[in-house]
């Protein structure tokens, strides 16, 4: 059942420990997201402890944007861990698509973790799973699929919750596609907003992990409602950016359901 009004007042009541893998880019920015939605954010990369951490978090993010080989090991670890408890794993493929590198640690992560969640732009997942794309630095440029056909294509052929986000969102989980229509062109003017999403997609599927399909788009519908509460008075990224955190905040859980634009396709 969507209800993400009743997702977010779970989350802030139980305020989930998320654990985060993520890159050094947008670390910051995704702590502090984290904490405004209401969940607690916890950034241990370490392969001495990141198995430890695992067992006292209830979701785990895996962000690929900074890559080195302590810190793909890290990721499998945890990963692994995270699988056997079992808690979500969201996984961010940033910039899969322009190098080999970047695309083989996304597979490999994929292959030997029970992935939950793959949340990553058009260009991302469509080189996941083998269709035409076009991947500019981290930044999707185009693909050969229709974001809806795309999502369940690659729920289907990789298991996972597919959340492919854009200037409309599409979840699937290989049959039902949920269209999600909330937010504002200003969040593509901001460094990790996708990366803010799928912390917070952590967030929501902490509060409600019964329901990875729902809690998915629950959590970009609240963070494109955040967003267009952000633009209005915003002159810009550097205002926009600043006043989307207290945007996060101030989301109310009673009026959130009747504000969120989720359609089953």
């Amino acid at each position: 059942m969507i209800s993400a009004g009743t997702t977010l007042r779970t989350m802030r009541e139980r305020k989930p420990l998320v654990h985060q893998i993520t890159n050094y880019v947008v670390m910051n920015e995704t702590a502090n997201a984290t904490l405004a939605i209401g969940a607690l954010p916890v950034m241990a990369h370490a392969r001495e402890e990141v198995e430890e951490m695992v067992q006292i978090a209830s979701a785990l993010v895996i962000n690929i944007g900074t890559l080195s080989e302590r810190w793909i090991e890290s990721m499998l670890l945890a990963g692994k861990a995270a699988s056997a408890r079992p808690i979500p794993v969201v996984l961010d493929p940033v910039g899969v698509g322009a190098t080999a590198y970047r695309t083989d640690t996304a597979r490999r992560i994929l292959d030997e973790v029970d992935v939950t969640v793959l949340r990553g732009n058009a260009g991302e997942v469509a080189t996941l799973v083998g269709a035409a794309a076009e991947v500019r630095g981290v930044e999707s440029m185009s693909t050969g699929m229709e974001p809806a056909e795309l999502a369940r294509a690659a729920a289907r052929s990789l298991g996972v919750i597919a959340s492919v986000t854009g200037p409309v969102d599409h979840v699937s989980d290989g049959d039902r596609v949920l269209a999600v229509s909330n937010g504002d062109p200003l969040l593509a003017t901001v460094t990790g907003t996708g990366c803010m999403s799928s912390a917070l997609t952590g967030c929501f599927l902490a509060a409600k992990p019964e329901e990875p399909l729902e809690a998915a788009a629950e959590a970009l519908a609240a963070f494109g409602v955040a967003a267009e509460d952000a633009a209005t008075g915003a002159a810009g990224p550097g205002t926009f950016h600043a006043r989307l955190y207290d945007a996060l905040y101030a989301l109310d859980p009673a009026t959130l359901g009747e504000r969120t634009r989720i359609e089953e396709l």
